[in-house]
């Protein structure tokens, strides 16, 4: 995609990966996983409007810094499964694993597999891929660019043993994306 800009901006204690990805010719920009640190991750947006923000997954370290870049008109996008965890800091660890009240934004839309959406001018498709968590989704961007949340990473596939984790689910979810790993270059949720 002719113009596209992703910067990469690794926030939290776990170093989560985010994304702000734009083009030259927007005055706007869209956010995945903004895991923690909004002042931070706001430096990086070149002061262009945030429109949309997307949640691979509803984990702690993904969705931790949502509610610092909501802008008026700002659409918020998470898979209907995970969509809980947005609130439910048992569902999304940040209690078990960091002993922290960690929530996100309010969910504006739900996504599901294989939707088109686009936002700031950049289409993206969606891929629902379960076993990290249930509503775990990897976002396809055109010119083979795999945005894959904690799904793969660049050591390995994330945790199933979290709540709503399953490794039957991820193997097949492995499977689903194989065709995009073969071509794709990959932005993983970590590393």
């Amino acid at each position: 995609m002719t113009g596209l800009k992703i910067e990469t901006v690794r926030v939290g204690p776990i170093r989560t990966n985010c994304y702000i990805l734009s083009l030259d010719s927007r005055s706007d920009c869209l956010v995945i996983d903004p895991g923690a640190q909004s002042a931070k991750i706001r430096e990086h947006t070149d002061g262009k409007k945030i429109a949309a923000i997307f949640f691979t997954h509803g984990h702690f370290d993904h969705i931790g810094g949502g509610k610092g870049l909501l802008e008026e008109g700002t659409r918020v996008y998470i898979h209907p499964l995970d969509e809980p965890m947005l609130h439910d800091t048992a569902l999304n660890s940040g209690r078990t694993l960091l002993g922290q009240e960690i929530t996100g934004p309010d969910a504006t839309d739900r996504l599901s597999d294989g939707e088109e959406i686009e936002a700031a001018g950049i289409p993206l498709t969606v891929i629902h891929t379960p076993g990290h968590t249930q509503g775990s989704v990897c976002f396809y961007v055109k010119d083979d660019l795999l945005f894959s949340g904690d799904t793969v990473m660049n050591m390995g596939i994330g945790r199933t043993d979290l709540a709503g984790g399953s490794m039957e689910d991820m193997r097949r979810s492995l499977q689903k994306l194989h065709p995009y790993l073969a071509s794709c270059r990959l932005f993983g949720g970590h590393g």
